[in-house]
């Protein structure tokens, strides 16, 4: 079928912005879907949680210990809020904002700026938040932007990592778990490459009404990607890459890996500190 005029054209000037782009960025948002690799490095600490880690008002107990334990003493942070649709940003960073503030960290969201603006300000970052929302959208504006490479490139660098629910889903290997719906398109799947597994948060409890659902659907998800791991993270719980572990900070967290699925204790993921170190 001949490709209409119309397309055509979008397909030209979209090339013709991939052009222009700096090489260090346009390398991330390449027109073609990029294998998932992991990234090995003992430099990289990153920190995750499932989501929901708020309670009255407050951060979870686990989540706040384990924020005090990775951002050390590193009290300006980085908001990545792109997972929320742009009119919701602001109300987003003014929920985070307290929440932060009560353990002694400034922050502040990259929405606020643009283009080579905002790369200045990752830049310039030792400390990321990335929120929840869509994790479709959520990647696609990192490679929209250019943002995904040079975040990746940060961490690499000795800044810290920390995302919540889909902010999660993109320290994995690929966004190939996700609980949301493609909202958008992505140029890839590939996300940050930081753990040595794919990611499923708000997984839920034990007993809980929806856990034979989606432990069903996550053993589904395997049979077609057995050679992917699921890291499946409960609301609150944290999961921690650092200096060559991977560790449970909290649970509940359950490792999907060959014929089995089981629920993980505190500390050393052996499985995937494996894969890492």
């Amino acid at each position: 079928m001949p490709t209409p005029r119309r397309s055509f054209l979008k397909t030209l000037a979209a090339a013709g912005a991939f052009a222009a782009l700096p090489r260090s960025r346009a390398a991330d948002i390449a027109p073609f879907p990029t294998a998932s690799t992991l990234v090995r490095s003992a430099r990289i600490s990153a920190l995750v949680s499932g989501g929901t880690i708020t309670k009255d008002g407050k951060l979870l107990p686990g989540v706040s210990a384990a924020h005090k334990l990775h951002y050390g003493t590193r009290k300006n942070v980085l908001l990545i809020l792109h997972a929320s649709i742009p009119a919701d940003r602001d109300n987003a960073e003014k929920k985070l904002q307290p929440l932060l503030a009560a353990d002694g960290y400034a922050s502040e969201s990259l929405h606020h700026y643009s283009g080579k603006a905002a790369w200045k300000k990752i830049e310039e970052a030792d400390a990321f938040m990335v929120g929840g929302g869509d994790t479709f959208l959520l990647l696609r504006e990192l490679y929209e932007t250019g943002q995904l490479a040079l975040l990746r490139e940060r961490v690499l660098a000795g800044a810290v990592f920390n995302g919540s629910s889909a902010g999660c889903n993109i320290a994995g290997l690929n966004i190939g778990c996700t609980n949301d719906f493609p909202v958008v398109d992505v140029p890839s799947r590939a996300a940050l490459g930081f753990f040595p597994c794919v990611f499923n948060p708000h997984h839920p409890k034990v007993g809980e009404a929806e856990y034979a659902a989606r432990t069903s659907k996550i053993r589904g998800y395997r049979r077609i990607n057995p050679q992917e791991m699921v890291l499946g993270i409960g609301n609150g719980a944290v999961a921690r890459i650092h200096a060559g572990k991977v560790t449970v900070e909290a649970g509940p967290i359950f490792l999907y890996s060959g014929e089995t699925m089981r629920e993980l204790p505190l500390g050393v993921i052996p499985e995937l500190t494996q894969l890492v170190s």
